[in-house]
């Protein structure tokens, strides 16, 4: 798989980082809208731990980005920007935090009842059913069944999404199975928090009012340990700010001014 998507002209000074983990290309309608005015990168994430991802993400930023980079990151993708502007101070001029998981364990439990919750009971029900027999089929029958997941989550997720389904990208795994489950370590043993105090750049946290991920869970860990920290909460807006009818134009209207 290549690991990046190019978009607009050179010099490409945004960064994209998608979610997931394992969900390469799900920011693509993103690239394309800021593109017009700038060049983008979707870093596509084909590694299977964290220390690879961002290795890789080096790699993307001083091989095609034009360094200090801005980082947009949705949700895991967060994550992935914050450790990697604490590790790489100097390739990083901004980060933009979209639709973060939340970065403490107090509050991750809170993310799949209220997804279960918001679904119709038949759609709840395959939910349930798909995520239990995605651990014993066979392997090249998971991608498949992670991405049905995916679109269900997604209807759990947004306000008034888009008809969006996900066209250019490509669900893996393997990728989320493994780097999801080291990324959970590191939220529950405070590593993660830790990497966030270390990042001297400005912070900009974009979060829905009807994310299922508690958009506390973001701010108040992030503004206790962030020195230059913002949050910003859009109405009527889930996980996915760009699919979103109602909040896409307040969206994108914020990323203009911010880049």
């Amino acid at each position: 798989m290549q690991d990046i998507r190019k978009y607009g002209k050179l010099p490409y000074s945004v960064i994209l980082v998608h979610g997931g983990p394992g969900a390469a290309g799900t920011m693509e309608p993103v690239a394309k809208k800021l593109s017009g005015h700038r060049g983008v990168i979707e870093s596509l994430q084909t590694r299977y731990s964290i220390d690879s991802l961002l290795v890789e993400l080096r790699g993307v930023v001083s091989l095609f980005g034009n360094p200090p980079v801005i980082l947009i990151g949705h949700s895991w993708g967060a994550w992935l920007s914050l450790l990697f502007a604490s590790k790489y101070p100097d390739q990083v001029k901004k980060i933009i935090l979209v639709a973060s998981a939340p970065l403490e364990e107090s509050h991750a439990s809170e993310v799949m009842e209220t997804r279960l919750k918001r679904l119709k009971a038949k759609d709840a029900d395959l939910l349930i059913r798909l995520m239990n027999q995605i651990n014993i089929v066979p392997s090249g029958e998971k991608d498949p069944l992670f991405l049905e997941i995916a679109k269900l989550i997604r209807k759990a997720d947004g306000f008034k999404p888009d008809s969006g389904q996900y066209d250019n990208a490509t669900f893996d795994f393997k990728i989320y199975e493994s780097v999801w489950a080291e990324a959970e370590k590191i939220r529950s043993s405070g590593e993660l928090l830790s990497h966030a105090s270390r990042v001297g750049c400005p912070v900009l946290a974009i979060h829905g009012d009807y994310d299922p991920h508690p958009y506390e869970g973001v701010r108040a860990p992030l503004e206790k340990v962030i020195r230059d920290f913002r949050f910003l909460l859009l109405e009527d807006c889930g996980h996915e700010p760009w699919s979103e009818t109602v909040a896409r134009e307040s969206f994108y209207n914020i990323l203009e001014k911010e880049l």
